[in-house]
């Protein structure tokens, strides 16, 4: 698959490659102090999951809203849920704290409203990163551009994520997905910024992965339905090539690995953020990972058990995951295993 217009020796460029042992010239990201992610939007949100030593939790203090058919015409309405994903990412090196935000949902409103009920002021992100152009992970975009009044924001994605993709179902007629505009983008005052290698942010303390590797036997990504425009025409696009990462490395304890869906695949995610730092030890799995559905259902088993010989101290599968790889990682991790909810704060510290 190439993007309308690219040539094809950039459909040749970005095509996955086996990529064993160990690379010759390492990232040098920086070790940090803290990383604090705040889940502004996932798939659920359950206000009575309680909060611990890893974990604060909205509730329901937050959210109260104008109701007038209850008595002081008040209620707590909590935070939104919706089949989408965005993160506030705050790390925290040298007594300095930098941020940025990782996809932004679905609707142009959920996220903004979410960010409002816990109190994030988006005045201090300093940068936009999309896992890839999928639109539940995007459509936040517009109510972001028209609260934050700050102008030319960077936006780093890949040059895939412009891509025309559609469901085309057998037997059901195609269903085109929206389409990121970058003319849309650029005159909102976001500086896009594309990149398919590897890129490291804020002092070199967070790195985005840009295209993963691929070298699993088992994650073999999105089944045919899932399409993508060539120019001339709809093939399937499997790969989703934009998909791509982002990893923290927390002083003494190892990887944090966020992910947006995981189309990519968890374990080559984490195996391809192994490789490119040279630091071994995964600390935390946070995001979608896009086994939900018959379609993923058998890459279930391996997934699990590949993870598990991990053993992160922390896993978080929000979004895409589905019901029963949530089940599955519960048993097989349950001190690790963490209920992801809309309005939740991860702080993870060195």
């Amino acid at each position: 698959m190439c993007e309308p217009g690219g040539a094809p020796g950039e459909a040749q460029a970005s095509m996955p490659r086996p990529a064993p042992g160990a690379v010759v010239d390492p990232i040098a990201l920086e070790p940090v102090d803290e990383v604090e992610i705040v889940t502004l939007v996932d798939n659920v949100y359950d206000g009575l999951l309680t909060s611990d030593e890893r974990t604060r939790r909205a509730g329901f203090g937050a959210g109260v809203v104008a109701a007038p058919q209850f008595d002081g015409g008040r209620t707590d309405a909590g935070m939104i849920a919706e089949h989408g994903f965005a993160a506030l990412v705050t790390v925290r090196r040298a007594g300095r704290s930098t941020t940025l935000l990782f996809d932004t949902g679905r609707s142009p409103d959920a996220m903004v409203t979410n960010a409002g009920r816990l109190g994030v002021d988006f005045g201090d992100v300093q940068a936009v990163v999309l896992s890839h152009g999928h639109f539940d992970h995007a459509g936040g975009l517009a109510g972001l551009a028209g609260g934050r009044g700050v102008r030319s924001l960077p936006m780093v994605l890949h040059p895939l994520a412009w891509t025309r993709r559609r469901i085309a179902v057998p037997g059901r007629e195609p269903e085109e997905l929206p389409t990121l505009s970058r003319r849309a983008l650029g005159g909102e005052g976001f500086e896009v910024i594309e990149r398919r290698v590897p890129s490291l942010l804020l002092d070199g303390g967070v790195l985005i992965t840009g295209e993963i590797d691929r070298t699993t036997e088992f994650e073999h990504g999105m089944p045919p339905p899932h399409q993508a425009w060539t120019g001339s025409g709809w093939v399937h696009d499997p790969l989703v090539l934009d998909d791509q990462a982002l990893v923290v490395n927390v002083r003494g304890r190892g990887l944090v690995v966020l992910t947006g869906c995981g189309h990519a695949g968890a374990i080559n995610i984490v195996r391809h953020a192994r490789r490119l730092t040279g630091v071994d030890r995964l600390h935390a799995l946070v995001g979608g990972l896009h086994l939900g559905g018959p379609a993923f259902e058998p890459v279930i088993p391996p997934t699990v058990d590949a993870l598990t010989a991990l053993a992160p101290s922390l896993v978080v599968p929000g979004h895409c995951t589905g019901w029963r790889a949530q089940h599955a990682l519960a048993a097989a991790l349950p001190d690790a295993w963490v209920q992801s909810s809309s309005g939740t704060t991860y702080r993870l510290t060195a």
